[in-house]
């Protein structure tokens, strides 16, 4: 089992490191002057050279790559002396560091990753993100957790009732779920609950997790803001959990194994949970990894939409204003969790079914 988690691991180090690569040459190829960005169309020159040499725009783009490389390294190489170096270890923008070992003036440090500044706000990367991590992390796992819990439960009913007019409509439903783009179903959510029927529901049409007071001038919590995206962005994986369920689950119903336990007796409803459901969940668990970490990239429309003040929001603001390293900093941030999400989803692979270990 621990080669066996080395070599996933290894595995999603070479996938993030493909992610660096491509996300940097992408964004450095890009045309605009990120220190005319930061200091406006009047800016002099002498002030532009002046950022782009903080920014290390100065140097040639391979050395950039390796800066960039080692500021997201946690263990990192810096010099320590020298404040013309582009390595120069400024604790201003890298925070709390631990020097581990030095030869002369250059140190091996321990650090937290570093994400650089906003071009618009100057503020750390890391720390806008993290503000909307939040509502995001809330937002998909509230809309997950809604489509496992009646996805499961609905293709367990599909499965024993099969074309029934439980299960006819189930199938309607599905399709109906993944056809319809989230865009379109935020909208209709929001005009339709919380706007047509907004005396029955009390739901708004926009909002975050929390609200402002206009007269304390305090935040309290507004749960209800949270039922409408988390229903939106639920939808789609709920039709496919649900089909994947009630197909996996007749497969398993015919197997041989199955068949004794009916033939010693064994109650039905103890044969779908007990031994039918944990060898037809191996596609849903595929389904439900996949599914969270598209919710925590794709929560970007449905975001904006609800005025949900997640990372989608941060995203578009920032690609409205060309604030490159906030989108640089998403993108990356969002594929370490589509890596950590697979990583864990192939161990509990490996838990379920010895043989995949073995393979």
């Amino acid at each position: 089992m621990a080669h066996f988690i080395l070599k996933r691991l290894w595995y999603g180090l070479l996938v993030l490191l493909g992610v660096i690569v491509v996300v940097f040459f992408l964004f450095n190829v890009l045309p605009g002057d990120p220190a005319r960005m930061m200091l406006g169309q009047r800016a002099d020159v002498a002030s532009v050279e002046a950022i782009n040499r903080d920014l290390g725009r100065d140097k040639p783009l391979f050395l950039q790559f390796l800066n960039y490389l080692n500021d997201l390294s946690p263990v990192s190489l810096h010099n320590t002396s020298d404040r013309n170096s582009f390595l120069f270890l400024d604790r201003e923008k890298y925070g709390r560091t631990l020097r581990v070992m030095a030869f002369g003036s250059t140190s091996v440090v321990l650090k937290e990753p570093y994400l650089r500044r906003s071009y618009q706000s100057k503020r750390n990367v890391t720390e806008i993100l993290a503000e909307g991590f939040v509502n995001t992390i809330i937002l998909a796992l509230t809309a997950m957790a809604f489509a496992i819990i009646f996805g499961i439960a609905i293709g367990i009913i599909c499965a024993i009732y099969k074309n029934s007019f439980v299960d006819r409509a189930a199938l309607v439903f599905s399709v109906l779920g993944m056809s319809l783009p989230s865009f379109f179903v935020a909208i209709l959510n929001a005009w339709v609950f919380a706007f047509v029927l907004v005396k029955y529901t009390g739901l708004n049409m926009s909002g975050s997790l929390y609200g402002v007071d206009d007269f304390g001038g305090g935040s309290f919590l507004e749960l209800k803001n949270l039922l409408l995206p988390a229903l939106t962005l639920g939808i789609r994986p709920l039709a496919i959990i649900v089909e994947l369920t009630r197909n996996s689950l007749l497969e398993v119903m015919t197997q041989d194994y199955i068949r004794t336990a009916r033939a010693k007796g064994v109650s039905e409803t103890a044969i779908v949970l007990k031994h039918a459901l944990k060898n037809a969940l191996n596609p849903v668990v595929t389904a439900i990894s996949g599914w969270l970490a598209s919710l925590l990239a794709g929560a970007v429309f449905v975001e904006f939409i609800f005025d949900w003040k997640g990372i989608g929001v941060v995203i578009v603001n920032a690609l409205d204003k060309y604030d490159f390293p906030v989108v640089m900093g998403a993108v990356l941030f969002i594929s370490i969790i589509l890596i950590i999400i697979n990583f864990l989803v192939d161990i509990l692979y490996g838990l379920l079914d010895p043989r995949i270990r073995l393979q």
